[in-house]
């Protein structure tokens, strides 16, 4: 007993449970290293990050939902290491008595199997912290974000942290079994009825018609009352982040995808100066490409469009409709504390506050084909003076939009800004106003004298699911082509394919972090049934000699599983969709499609966890009779 070497014997003399609880160590350890590393790149530091892309509205959602990512993630590596520690000590319970009653005194015991316990830990953490180092560095390619992760060093106060935190949970967790044991007499320690988690059960029915193997089942999830809610903790707690990562992430990637669609519009688009169209599409492409756009100058005689262009679209091109605009850029001044000038009368001093270039678009309120979603109101037919901004330049210059405005050439948008909207045009640096009020600010020519109509330089364009979308494109093309040399067609259902591909990627990689989680907790779940089938030796071993079939034995163990897994199953989706609803997404866009789309990944889970769960159960009850009452 004196020899150092004999605990690393021992623990080698059990090698499955060693390997095994190593394992799932490590892999907690890992997981919970890899995600606050991640959440420290990019997550907490996503707005520097990404510059040049993603709108402050998007960005937001990622990193809410990183961060509690890695906070769940956080809690749930200390109830897992707490169970296992748990699990690894009661498992010795009757070693110790045995030592006990042969006269070993109480400071020896302890010293051996704090010495496990130490080794356990030491090389679990160790091992962790060098594969969550390694994960780190591999999502780099992996998630293939174009992120400059690779850039930045690993922060070592979080290793630290994370080594620290999980060495001190497993130590206090795992001594305090020692000491109530060493505290035991011999016959009590050795007893299965004094083992740790072991009651005793209230008389009660189940169920009236329930069959033997289920009220077993039952009987023995109350015997285990300890170890049973360590597990239903730790299963319910993993499940709630998968909800949130995997539910949560398909919600929010239909969502955001929702959002991108409704701003740039399906089957449109846009004719223009060729210059512009090609200014035009920049412009859309800095959502998912770090693209920097050069000044230009929207407002020029040769960019306005023609009003023979406008006649020509309504006369030749059936089932379209039109919505022309007027682009430019400006620098824009907030103006702070500002009532709205329609409804009080009150107008705010337009001294300058803070200061910025945005893209300012003038468009034909009631004639917008867009539908952008917006907190407040968009633009309202027979209403000036008014203006919605984007999420990103609402985050960077106004503290309160919806009780501000903005001043632009001189001139004051006194009706103040009635919305924000989310829009991935110029990364949501975007100022929309009424047409009339730009050409007046801007001091736009006119495009045809008779009429006395001002400019416009885009011309957005609709086709109607009425008609078939390649041959009204195919005539549009055409048409411009013949007769309006200068001018072309930009599609903009590429671009949107583009946004969309951008953000597949992003939500992918927040749905493949609780990866590490969820097998964790699969072997905890595994190491669980190794305690009970463990403690119920000869109650099976009596069954079976008493004529019972393996497959009841396997029966008895798997509903024992199947409860505890339905019972975490539950809450975890219960509370995950309750998080993710009121918390991380704002008016969610959910189909039938989405809610197939996450039950399939989620019962995907959930029957991963129940088939590795059922292997120590096949694996007992496959062992001869006198094997499993010794």
């Amino acid at each position: 007993m004196s020899d150092g070497s004999f605990p690393v014997k021992d623990l080698l003399r059990r090698k499955f449970q060693t390997t095994l609880i190593i394992t799932t160590l490590t892999l907690c350890v890992a997981s919970t290293l890899f995600i606050l590393l991640l959440a420290d790149r990019v997550g907490f530091g996503i707005s520097s990050m990404i510059e040049g892309r993603m709108t402050t509205g998007f960005s937001v959602v990622f990193s809410s939902f990183v961060l509690i990512i890695g906070i769940l993630t956080f809690i749930i590596g200390g109830v897992i290491v707490s169970f296992i520690a748990f699990v690894m000590m009661s498992q010795r319970v009757r070693d110790i008595g045995l030592m006990k009653a042969t006269g070993c005194p109480n400071d020896l015991i302890f010293a051996h199997f704090t010495t496990e316990l130490l080794i356990v830990t030491f090389s679990s953490g160790f091992i962790g912290v060098i594969l969550g180092i390694a994960a780190t560095f591999a999502s780099n390619g992996l998630f293939s974000l174009g992120l400059p992760l690779a850039q930045q060093s690993i922060n070592p106060w979080l290793v630290i942290l994370v080594f620290v935190f999980f060495l001190v949970l497993m130590l206090a967790f795992g001594v305090k079994p020692i000491l109530d044991t060493t505290r035991l007499e011999p016959a009590k320690a050795i007893s299965p009825t004094h083992h740790v988690g072991l009651v005793d059960v209230p008389e009660f029915e189940v169920i009236s018609k329930s069959s033997y193997s289920m009220k077993m089942a039952v009987r023995n999830l109350f015997r285990h009352r300890s170890a049973s809610i360590r597990i239903l903790t730790c299963l319910a707690t993993v499940f709630i982040l998968l909800t949130i990562a995997i539910g949560g992430g398909i919600i929010a990637d239909q969502t955001s995808k929702n959002w991108v669609e409704r701003a740039v519009g399906t089957n449109e688009i846009l004719i223009a100066n060729q210059e512009v169209c090609n200014q035009y599409g920049l412009l859309l492409s800095k959502f998912y490409a770090a693209n920097q756009s050069s000044a230009f100058n929207y407002i020029q005689e040769k960019y306005l469009v023609p009003e023979k262009l406008l006649v020509e679209l309504n006369q030749s091109i059936p089932g379209i409709s039109i919505d022309p605009r007027l682009i430019t850029e400006a620098n824009i001044t907030e103006v702070p504390g500002i009532a709205n000038y329609q409804n009080t009368g009150q107008r705010a001093n337009p001294s300058s506050n803070r200061e910025g270039t945005s893209l300012i678009v003038g468009v034909e309120p009631g004639k917008v084909l867009n539908d952008w979603f917006t907190n407040g109101e968009f633009l309202q037919a027979g209403k000036q003076d008014e203006a919605v901004v984007g999420d990103s330049i609402a985050q960077e210059m106004f503290s309160q939009p919806l009780n501000e405005t903005l001043t632009m050439f001189n001139w004051t948008c006194w009706g103040g800004i009635v919305g924000v909207c989310i829009d991935p045009i110029n990364n949501g640096k975007v100022v929309y106003v009424p047409l009339a009020d730009l050409q007046g600010a801007a001091h736009v020519p006119p495009r045809n004298n008779a009429t006395q109509l001002l400019g416009i330089n885009v011309v957005l364009v609709k086709i109607n699911p009425s008609v078939n979308y390649e041959e009204t494109l195919n005539q549009t093309r055409t048409l411009i082509s013949n007769n309006f040399t200068q001018f072309g067609v930009l599609e903009l259902n590429g671009l949107l394919s583009k946004s969309f591909g951008f953000l597949d990627q992003i939500w992918s990689t927040v749905m493949f972090l609780p990866l590490f989680s969820l097998v964790a907790a699969s072997l905890c779940m595994v190491t669980y049934v190794m305690l009970v089938t463990n403690e119920q030796r000869q109650e099976f071993g009596v069954l079976r000699a008493l004529g019972a079939k393996p497959r009841g034995i396997t029966k008895i163990i798997s509903y024992q599983s199947l409860i505890i897994l339905f019972l975490c199953y539950t809450v975890g989706i219960v509370v995950g969709t309750l998080v993710t609803w009121l918390i991380l997404i704002p008016e969610p866009f959910v189909t039938v499609v989405t809610v197939a789309e996450i039950a399939e990944w989620l019962l995907a889970a959930f029957g991963a966890t129940s088939i590795i769960s059922l292997y120590p159960a096949i694996r007992f009850a496959k062992k001869p009779i006198l094997e499993i009452i010794t």
